[in-house]
């Protein structure tokens, strides 16, 4: 299997852990004040992490060279979840889920600044049809409904957060000096935590821990062990073996593992339509999964 195959794989991992935090973090998003939560998620992932890369290739000397690379992306990545709840607080989820889709787009201009990964034509058509597919998911195929999208203080408070994450991409391959990505991983969160202990000190004091209703650590938990710890090795695996680009077009297919999660959770199956908008995420990245031709490469006569 090649390097990019098993990045896409890599991917397709990681929406679907995404989706189930969607799932459960809506049932937590109102008991626990944002940074806090966001704070001892990063801990639990890093604790997670820093065990699995003891365990596997171990914590090398020579990763610690340039400590502010990880202090630059875990500032990056914890803006994302910070502003995600904070956004959410506000914003309709399906309003949020909308902006979301905007990611792909952005980190592929992203990846053209920092990187000069260009965007094809067809990986252009690639997203776009995607970012339909996933509109149309989220609206559940109702144009009322999407008619009646209004952009407010929420999601415009979660779109800067998804700018961060569209950032955060191609800052990974940039910044990596050729350290594994679990030991990459642990760098981020632990250089998160940090920040975020100290952005968040007051939430993280005023929080009543042992107060906290079962639901809250259950999806704490989950949270912190997949849809973080998980996730930030499957996203840097990734991020070093495909374009950015190419990375951020599978959160088009969370809206799609949502709905099997929903259904998962006994909350019905979607209508026809809706599944209409499922199939166009999965064309896009099937476009996505086959390879460009480089330009460079002579094209023989048809004579020869």
């Amino acid at each position: 299997m090649s390097p990019q195959m098993r990045g896409h794989l890599a991917m397709l991992a990681f929406s679907a852990l995404v989706a189930g935090s969607f799932s459960l973090g809506s049932m937590i998003a109102n008991e626990i004040a944002p940074a806090a939560l966001t704070a001892v998620r990063f801990a639990i992932a890093a604790a997670v992490i820093g065990l699995a890369a003891l365990a596997t290739t171990g914590l090398p000397r020579s990763a610690a060279q340039a400590p502010w690379r990880y202090l630059v992306l875990g500032a990056l990545f914890a803006t994302y979840f910070v502003l995600m709840f904070y956004g959410l607080q506000t914003a309709p989820p399906v309003s949020a889920a909308a902006v979301f889709t905007l990611t792909p787009v952005v980190s592929a201009m992203a990846g053209w600044v920092l990187l000069r990964q260009i965007t094809t034509p067809r990986m252009a058509l690639a997203l776009t049809i995607g970012a339909v597919g996933a509109l149309w998911v989220i609206f559940r195929a109702d144009w009322q409904m999407f008619r009646a999208f209004e952009i407010g203080g929420g999601e415009i408070i979660y779109f800067w957060g998804c700018v961060a994450h569209a950032i955060y991409t191609p800052m990974i391959r940039k910044l990596n000096r050729g350290e594994p990505a679990v030991v990459f991983t642990f760098g981020t969160l632990v250089a998160g935590c940090l920040l975020l202990v100290v952005f968040g000190w007051s939430e993280l004091m005023a929080t009543d821990w042992a107060g906290l209703p079962a639901i809250v650590w259950i999806g704490l938990f989950y949270i912190s062990f997949f849809a973080t710890a998980a996730s930030f090795v499957l996203v840097q695996f990734s991020s070093l073996r495909l374009p950015s680009a190419k990375v951020m077009a599978y959160t088009y297919l969370v809206p799609s593992w949502v709905i099997l999660w929903e259904i998962a959770l006994g909350k019905g199956v979607p209508t026809g339509l809706i599944l209409g908008g499922v199939a166009l995420t999965i064309i896009a990245l099937l476009m996505l999964l086959k390879e460009e031709v480089p330009p460079s490469v002579p094209v023989r006569r048809a004579m020869e």
